[in-house]
């Protein structure tokens, strides 16, 4: 009686393989902000749409114009570009002209992704650079506030965002401050209960708190991020702040307060857990947590200005390949410094 051979399957290596794919990374975040994102629209009625889109629309022309023409539909395909667009959105002010939000996609993807080599060579977040530019050149638009449309207003428009390339911007007669502000200057502490859930003035992406750590918990469950980095970040922020409410707790936001005031929540689990741009190994990516907590507190509450999870990220987005450098393992079957 002839033994019949087992099913055997020859493959060349790698002989491990994962079904995540960059594109489908791309998507599962996309979908993970879909709530968060439909928040700030209910919030900020279509003013929201047309920022998201215009910042969309920024990154995606980036990445049409400066791919090779061959590689062109795959590189538009990996939706890196409207996800780059999408988290730029959510950290711009409602009111900004969309001018520069298109602005600001567009160099988000030219300078903070391209003019490094492309996908996966960049070393800093092309949202937040985007961001950051936007702020740099344009800070009175960008640290323009204004509140939330009233019942029945989805299809009004905030006046600044009309204004013309290049012209004065025309201010919104209504501004208000962010809760955040409103701590630092004048020691108004808003209810936790509408940070949590968006009643507050801020940027698009502070409109929920609850629906960006419901969007984090799916991406947990995806295996889309490093766990480490936003746990890592928010308990740091968490201590930070008790310990100085020890100290005033009249003075210094509590500990809830300072999680999900701002833009921490989509800062701490969206952009800082980029695998591109944060650290490799276990070890770095609690240190990249930690140091970002700090830098986010020590700005929010000894700097100028009230927020400071974009230049946090940043800063620590350069300091990334020195703490891949020093928290990689040692090589098995190798000695110390000495080999």
């Amino acid at each position: 009686m002839k033994q019949r051979d087992p099913d055997l399957l020859l493959f060349h290596a790698p002989l491990l393989r994962q079904g995540m794919t960059t594109p489908k990374a791309m998507r599962d975040v996309l979908v993970a902000l879909a709530p968060a994102t439909l928040a700030s629209m209910w919030f900020f009625g279509l003013s929201a749409v047309l920022i998201l889109a215009s910042c969309i629309g920024g990154a995606v022309a980036a990445e049409w114009l400066f791919a090779d023409r061959q590689a062109r539909a795959e590189s538009l395909r990996d939706a890196s570009g409207v996800l780059t667009g999408l988290l730029l959105g959510l950290t711009l002010p409602p009111g900004l002209p969309l001018w520069m939000a298109f602005l600001g996609g567009f160099i988000g993807i030219a300078l903070g992704k391209v003019i490094w080599g492309g996908l996966g060579q960049n070393l800093f977040n092309p949202a937040l650079l985007g961001r950051a530019f936007l702020l740099a050149t344009f800070p009175i638009a960008m640290t323009t506030w204004v509140p939330a449309v009233t019942d029945g207003g989805f299809l009004q428009v905030y006046p600044g965002n009309l204004a013309l390339p290049f012209m004065q911007v025309q201010i919104d007669a209504m501004s208000s401050a962010t809760p955040l502000g409103l701590m630092k200057f004048e020691q108004e502490v808003t209810p936790l209960t509408n940070l949590m859930f968006g009643k507050t003035t801020g940027s698009l992406g502070e409109t929920s708190g609850l629906l960006l750590l419901l969007g984090g918990v799916f991406l947990w469950l995806r295996r889309d991020l490093d766990w480490r980095i936003p746990i890592s970040i928010l308990l740091t922020v968490m201590v930070f702040s008790a310990i100085l409410g020890l100290f005033d707790a009249d003075r210094f936001p509590s500990p809830l307060f300072s999680v999900f005031s701002g833009g921490l929540l989509l800062g701490a689990i969206y952009m800082a857990t980029d695998p591109v741009t944060s650290p490799v190994t276990p070890k770095g990516a609690w240190i990249f947590g930690i140091g970002t907590g700090v830098l986010v507190m020590l700005i929010r509450v000894f700097g100028g200005l009230p927020e400071g999870v974009m230049y946090a990220i940043l800063l620590m987005n350069a300091a990334t390949p020195l703490i891949d450098r020093y928290t990689q393992p040692r090589v098995f079957g190798r000695g110390g410094d000495s080999e």
